[in-house]
This record gives C-alpha cells, structure tokens and sequence, in this order.
C-alpha cells in the first residue's frame, strides 16, 4: 500500500479532521479551511453524505460540529478550532464523495473564523499516531 498523503502545511486532530493551520502558531487572520484526512477518508470508504455547520455557528474546539456518513458507518466531525463558521462547502450537499477524492482541496468541509487552535498535531505526528492506518 502506498503512504497516504499528509500535507506538511496543515494541523491534524486526534479525530482526523485537518486544519490550515501549523500547530503552535496563534490563531490565523481570517477563515481557515477545515477538512478531514486521508486516513480518515481510508477508514470510512465511500462517503454518501454530510451535515456541516450552519454559517454563523460558534464551534468549540475538541467539540462535535457536524457529522459524515459512508457506506461503513455515521462518524462525528470536530471542530480543530474555537471560533465561527465563516462558509460551509455547500458541493457537498450534491457529491460528498468529492470529500473522498480530494480532501486536501474540493473536499474541504468548512471555514471557521478562528479565535483559539485546539490541539494540533504536525503531519509526522499524526502519521506516527495513526501508524497501522497511514
């Protein structure tokens, strides 16, 4: 099996969300994107649908934020940060499945305004905690 693509930019969560966020840094200006993984994408198989945030919504990090079904099972989406939803991807009401192609870009869940990063690791620790998937 080929590695699974981890982008170096990006802040990962214990729950598999991602984050353009560098761990450590203070909160970013402006909306960030938020996503989750390719292990993540991995584990769950063909997504068939998800329920993200209503714009407006104040999300905490560590905290359920939305949900994302496939074919093997629902999972609950965290939010990586504290703060407001700036945008929701609203092509995925229409294809989900663009999550599971291309996480990293198309397949972006939301924005948030951030305000506080929550724990976040790099892309090396993340692949170390998720070693047996990644």
């Amino acid at each position: 099996m080929s590695e699974i693509e981890l982008p170096d930019s990006l802040g990962y969560t214990a729950e598999h969300e991602w984050i353009a966020a560098a761990p450590g840094s203070d909160a970013p200006a402006g909306p960030v994107r938020v996503g989750i993984s390719a292990i993540a994408v991995e584990a769950l198989g063909e997504i068939v649908y998800v329920d993200l945030p209503e714009v407006g919504a104040a999300v905490t990090a560590g905290e359920p934020c939305g949900e994302i079904e496939s074919t093997k099972s629902v999972s609950e989406l965290f939010s990586p940060a504290t703060g407001t939803i700036a945008e929701v991807n609203s092509a995925l009401v229409d294809d989900p499945a663009v999550v599971g192609t291309d996480p990293y870009g198309e397949g972006w869940l939301f924005a948030v305004e951030v305000t506080a990063l929550g724990e976040l690791m790099t892309a090396e620790a993340y692949r170390a905690a998720n070693a047996e998937d990644a």
